[in-house]
């Protein structure tokens, strides 16, 4: 008898490659490199991946989703592996299970269309009621879960309905299937600051009271300490820290990590805002790179990162993606008793 996962999701030794140009004389982007992580069944968390725009982290969530397949590497639910769903009930019980929010509410929904009928929709789609009175009451419920009732929503077209309204009525619909998985792309990145903290609240309420797990991609470093139980920092296809979300954003190891969190206001007046990191757009250069993708920008390169790219080791609580690292950690082995 097959013994099932305890891994609610694992991601093992990812790649993503897009050819640009064409695929033979064109250029080889690795959008994401070598990634590997899991989540546990057994327990709900919020785990976040962050960067700059072009890192990485919508590529890796498109290909949890289905959306890309991935060029190397395997993503397995529940120990199944995504890429090999073929038959149309397993594909609905993925879809069921695994349930994406958008960063656009505008884009989620057609304007000519009204708000409401996505919800029964969904409902219906996946076989969770019969009639429309079955409908409506999980509707209501998943409504109810994010603030909202369907009074509010009901009749309405997009347009007639706040930024605010709107995403948490995307984050309803996704709800309605009760997924064990929400996959969150920039879901606060269009909407108005004084609401941002509200959706981000409710991502939290939602792993407390309906034990949801959410994957939180982001570029807001703010957001993501708020309500993060794990962070992986992406650059350019590669996760180059990951851990504990005290540990990386209270203590950060690599280079890139610590000039992010620099370029965060600071709750105290008297604290600096030193750097801006813009967040810049796609730049082959750096993905196509030998050695460190970030070595170019980084304050502590070495001959090594020009050359080699860095392993990932285990620093501190998390895992570290820089040479500066592994070069301590050779220094370390050599002092060892009985080492020569």
């Amino acid at each position: 008898m097959r013994k099932l996962s305890r891994k609610l999701l694992e991601v093992k030794s990812v790649v993503k490659i897009f050819h640009i140009g064409g695929r033979f004389l064109g250029t080889k982007l690795k959008a994401v490199n070598n990634v590997s992580f899991d989540i546990d069944s057994e327990k709900s968390e919020i785990l976040t991946f962050a960067g700059e725009t072009g890192s990485g982290k919508t590529t890796l969530a498109r290909m949890i989703l289905g959306l890309e397949q991935p060029t190397s590497g395997e993503i397995t639910y529940k120990g199944k592996n995504v890429s090999h769903i073929q038959k149309r009930e397993e594909l609905l019980e993925y879809m069921k299970e695994v349930q994406p929010i958008f960063q656009n509410p505008f884009e989620t929904f057609n304007p000519l269309r009204k708000v409401d009928s996505y919800l029964f929709e969904t409902a219906g789609n996946y076989n969770l009621a019969k009639t429309k009175g079955e409908k409506a009451k999980l509707v209501e419920e998943a409504l109810k879960s994010v603030g909202l009732t369907l009074n509010e929503v009901q009749g309405r077209y997009p347009n007639e309905l706040s930024g605010g309204q709107l995403q948490r009525t995307s984050v309803a619909r996704a709800l309605i299937t009760r997924p064990s998985l929400l996959i969150a792309d920039e879901p606060v990145s269009m909407v108005d600051a004084s609401l941002r903290m509200s959706i981000v609240n409710l991502f939290s309420d939602l792993k407390e009271e309906y034990n949801v797990t959410v994957l939180y991609i982001t570029h807001d470093l703010a957001t993501a300490y708020y309500i993060s139980d794990r962070i992986a920092i992406m650059l350019r296809g590669d996760v180059v820290e990951f851990g504990n979300i005290d540990k990386v954003m209270l203590s950060p190891l690599h280079p890139y990590t610590q000039i992010l969190l620099k370029s965060v206001p600071q709750p105290d007046p008297e604290g600096t805002w030193k750097e801006d990191i813009k967040l810049s757009s796609l730049e082959v250069k750096e993905f196509s790179r030998l050695g460190c993708k970030f070595y170019e920008r980084c304050p502590s390169a070495m001959k090594i990162c020009e050359e080699v790219e860095p392993l990932s080791v285990f620093r501190d609580g998390r895992e570290v993606k820089c040479h500066l690292y592994s070069e301590e950690l050779k220094k370390e082995e050599e002092t060892l008793p009985g080492s020569f």
